[in-house]
């Protein structure tokens, strides 16, 4: 008889305690720049984001062929239920981590880079896209299929993160030496200034024997040979290579923040090794390095993130204020007024901030613009030489091409056509734009410009962190902002809101809202007590204080001699106006508009009953009103 076949083991489920991260699980992250510069460690660098990728595709592809697979067996679906479906077809996280090892297994190659914990880390990133293709959000919206993407638009390799429990137990990329030894390292000559050289030298492996601390059979000290958990001296990220790697560790020197203000923040990440929780790798463009890249490693950290001395003591400040404060985002400015908590004289009085461009910013994002619209005419000039077939002569070459023609002139050759793209009867591209043969010089300045925009962004969100810093050291952090979409305003100014950006910190106005459940937006309602109380006491500060909104209610109704816009979809959004409306007091009655625009309440309701709209939901209404009763 033949024997059979004996299946494959797996590791079962661990029993002992489930280990879990202290200080409620919080978690910081560090950034590490590499010094990345002997060609043959960045080439090998290459390599392994290469083999990485390779196998992120695999997957996906699998990924997707499960998941169409998956929406095609309706009728199964319906039988037996959606969980056996994704049962009988892989749609799991660990079915996925055994595909990534069965496409590792059966490549010659990617074992020489590649290592089990990084495919199966690549294959938990896969399947978190997948759950939110499966599964709908609270919201009840699926993501799309998940798709690979492009080589530039793979610039991450999550790391194994390191064992809390087991002592020197090995993650993907680990972060060897100690603050102190690679402070003695590079430490100046006056013995107070850290001075890391431009290219830093990559720190040597450790060697001879070291000290075990448990005595042999023969009651010696017992001894083993020294590896990286040894090394005390300069920071340094290692990568020990695939299972049949043979060209050794991988290692990249670590460069720190050596500013003085940046000391106390280096400490809190790095004293600690103790703390230390894994190490990703990440690529950033960046034209002038070797290669167009920039390497850095991503230090997570377990406890929360460091903050400043002043910035602590300011958010205590804020936070002793007991203030109440609206926010109105308008396109060129930021209005914030807030009021006492316990609306009296005593606490003091409604203040108000005005945030605007500086003539500096100004001046910057002037010529910022500037600068952005030079290179684009250079891509596209660079894109016209290099696909001169693809383009046709300018009115003005045209004319001096008929000229040297009349005159009997030979024909000049034009090396940047300046004409409209070839193109069909119907306006489509003879050939798509994808297709043109782009020159190295093209690539770099697309390289200059992709870095270019980062770097406005990254400011735009530091610009963004100190407003919101000034205004909640002014106004307290009790802040009441609308849920408004403004999507609206840019299609109306979007050149304008792309310089101050209020969505990144407000989007419309409302103050005295409070909320019944602060996750719900439904159960807002009006605080009339705390509204009609300032409204008296304060009511002379008001004029000073509030400010009227600059956005126009373009919502016209057809016929009116304006533009439309449409209304915004969101059912927390309402639309902005610009002039004075008369609002009644909490204890009067608001007038109401019918149906044919005339004052009045709607059919059947108690014209003594008050309706308040706040982020477009009905507050408050009678028995006889629905929300869904047309309201004018």
């Amino acid at each position: 008889m033949q024997a059979a076949q004996a299946q494959r083991r797996f590791r079962g489920k661990n029993k002992a305690p489930k280990w879990k991260k202290p200080e409620d699980g919080q978690v910081s992250v560090m950034v590490l720049p590499l010094a990345v510069t002997d060609p043959a460690d960045l080439a090998r660098l290459e390599t392994l984001l290469g083999s990485m990728r390779s196998v992120k595709r695999a997957v996906h592809r699998d990924a997707r062929a499960k998941v169409d697979a998956y929406w095609a067996a309706k009728n199964e679906r319906d039988e037996h239920g959606a969980k056996a479906v994704r049962e009988r077809l892989g749609l799991s996280r660990e079915a996925l981590e055994r595909c990534a090892y069965k496409h590792l297994e059966s490549s010659g190659h990617l074992k020489h880079h590649v290592s089990k914990a990084m495919a199966m880390h690549m294959a938990d990133e896969v399947w978190n896209g997948v759950q939110r293709h499966l599964f709908p959000d609270n919201s009840g919206k699926r993501h799309g299929r998940p798709k690979a993407g492009r080589w530039h638009d793979y610039t991450r390799i999550p790391g194994r993160a390191r064992s809390h429990t087991t002592d020197r137990k090995w993650e993907t990329f680990r972060l060897v030496g100690t603050l102190d030894g690679h402070t003695m390292a590079y430490t100046g000559s006056d013995r107070h200034t850290l001075l890391q050289p431009s290219r830093m030298p990559v720190p040597a492996a450790p060697s001879g024997v070291v000290p075990t601390g448990k005595a042999t059979a023969s009651g010696k000290p017992g001894t083993r040979k020294a590896t990286w958990w040894d090394h005390t001296g300069p920071l340094a990220v290692v990568f020990a290579g695939g299972p049949d790697s043979h060209a050794g560790d991988l290692v990249f020197p670590v460069r720190i923040p050596q500013q003085p203000g940046q000391w106390k923040r280096v400490e809190h990440f790095l004293a600690n090794s103790g703390r230390w929780h894994k190490v990703d790798l990440v690529r950033r463009r960046k034209a002038s390095a070797p290669g167009g890249w920039v390497y850095e490693a991503h230090l997570m950290i377990l406890g929360p993130g460091y903050t400043a001395p002043a910035v602590r003591q300011m958010r205590e400040r804020a936070a002793a204020l007991d203030r109440i404060g609206g926010v109105d985002g308008n396109v060129s400015n930021i209005s914030v007024v807030s009021f006492p908590a316990s609306i009296t004289p005593v606490d003091g009085a409604p203040a108000s901030t005005e945030i605007t461009l500086s003539p500096e910013e100004r001046a910057l994002l002037e010529r910022e613009a500037k600068n952005r619209r030079g290179r684009a005419r250079a891509l596209e000039r660079s894109r016209r030489a290099t696909n001169t077939a693809q383009y046709g002569l300018s009115k003005k070459q045209a004319k001096r091409a008929e000229r040297r023609a009349e005159e009997g002139l030979k024909p000049k050759a034009v090396s940047v056509p300046g004409g409209s793209r070839a193109s069909r009867s119907d306006g489509v591209p003879k050939q798509a734009f994808h297709r043109d043969r782009l020159s190295t010089g093209h690539r770099k300045l697309r390289a200059r410009q992709a870095e270019a925009a980062a770097s406005a962004a990254d400011r735009r969100g530091h610009r963004a962190r100190l407003l919101a810093r000034q205004i909640v050291a002014a106004h307290g952090p009790v802040l009441v902002v609308e849920d408004c979409d403004i999507s609206t305003w840019y299609r109306l100014w979007g050149k304008r809101l792309s310089q101050t950006t209020p969505g990144l910190l407000i989007a419309a106005l409302a103050a005295f809202v409070r909320f019944t459940d602060a996750g719900d937006p439904k159960t807002a309602y009006l605080d009339t007590a705390a509204s009609r109380h300032a409204q008296i006491v304060f009511a002379q500060g008001l004029e000073e204080a509030l400010r009227e909104s600059t956005t126009q209610n373009r919502t016209t109704a057809r016929g009116a001699g304006r533009v439309a816009v449409p209304r915004q979809r969101r059912g927390t959004s309402a639309p902005r106006t610009t002039a004075w409306r008369s609002r009644a007091t909490p204890d009067e009655t608001r007038p109401v508009r019918d149906h044919a625009g005339k004052p009045g309440h709607r059919p059947g309701c108690s014209p003594r009953l008050t309706f308040w709209r706040i982020t477009g939901q009905v507050l408050a209404n009678c028995s006889s009103c629905s929300p869904d009763t047309p309201y004018r």
